[in-house]
């Protein structure tokens, strides 16, 4: 059956999904926010997909392994298949930060109801921003993308009325709040 669905630009990126942004200084709980949620919007019928921004150098490949030996051999990309799962694996040695315009387009075969992207926070996707008042700069609640703050502490003077507020450790209305921004994206279908 062909793909109807409409392409919508998202910021200056073009998606057949909603995309959302969650973005937090270091050890204000981003991971473990989405551990929490993404059982409760999958419940709720969500097919969601994450894209996750590391600051290092990683691998998750295993040394000795023939994955490991053809992709250094200089296989580019290695996909590594199974029954269960599968994984690509693309070398990219001349880039300074990933290109989430491009992984983005890896998730539209998939079809996914929502991609939550986790980092990126200077993308200009719409965002949910969590924040602690002890850790980092409140600057990071001024992006002009932030659609809601999920709070723990008191919200800084500076934070513009029209931004939703929630709870940090409130993670049914964070997961509800999702549902209704995402059922809000034009010609969204489940």
């Amino acid at each position: 059956m062909p793909d109807t669905r409409t392409s919508v630009a998202v910021g200056p990126i073009a998606t057949t999904f909603p995309v959302l942004g969650v973005a937090a200084w270091s050890s204000t709980g981003k991971t473990t926010l989405l551990v929490e949620l993404l059982p409760r919007l999958r419940a709720a019928g969500l097919e969601v997909g994450v894209i996750k921004h590391a600051h290092h150098d990683f691998d998750i490949d295993k040394p000795g392994k023939d994955s490991y030996r053809l992709r250094e051999a200089g296989a580019a990309p290695t996909l590594v298949a199974s029954a269960r799962r599968y994984a690509l694996m693309q070398e990219t040695p001349n880039q300074d930060e990933p290109d989430l315009v491009h992984l983005l387009s890896l998730m539209e075969p998939h079809a996914p109801d929502l991609v939550i992207v986790e980092g990126f926070k200077q993308w200009p996707i719409a965002k949910l921003v969590l924040y602690r008042d002890d850790i980092g700069d409140p600057g990071i609640l001024a992006c002009e993308n932030v659609q809601a703050v999920a709070l723990k502490g008191a919200a800084p003077d500076t934070l513009e009325a029209s931004i939703v507020r929630l709870d940090l450790d409130n993670i049914d209305a964070i997961a509800h709040w999702i549902l209704q921004w995402c059922a809000a994206f034009p010609d969204h279908e489940r």
